[in-house]
């Protein structure tokens, strides 16, 4: 889990996805819209990616991908993204991270 933490404190945005998950897919376009630039860490492609997705798992990230993190916290998976959205709560949430400016 130390792993996962010091990965998710580099940006103020991270993903963890899997290359094949059109859900993950879905949650970096709609990041990519609002001009954010995401990490995005690909599970099925990184070295170790297996033993990050297990440490997800421990964390509660249930499905694993996408598990998205915004100002070093875990904020949900797809469903969690695209309600913060519908709310309107997920601009203000990038912007308090440092992730989007306007």
């Amino acid at each position: 889990m130390d792993r996962v933490s010091k990965m998710v404190s580099e940006k103020p945005v991270v993903i963890f996805s899997k290359s094949s998950c059109c859900m993950s897919h879905t949650i970096r376009s709609l990041f990519a819209d609002f001009g954010v630039n995401p990490m995005v860490y690909e599970l099925d492609e990184i070295p170790r990616g297996r033993e990050v997705e297990q440490a997800l798992s421990r964390l509660g990230c249930n499905p694993t991908v996408p598990a998205v993190f915004i100002g070093g916290e875990f904020v949900g998976g797809a469903n969690e993204i695209m309600s913060l959205h519908l709310k309107r709560s997920l601009k203000p949430m990038l912007k308090g991270a440092g992730a989007l400016w306007v």
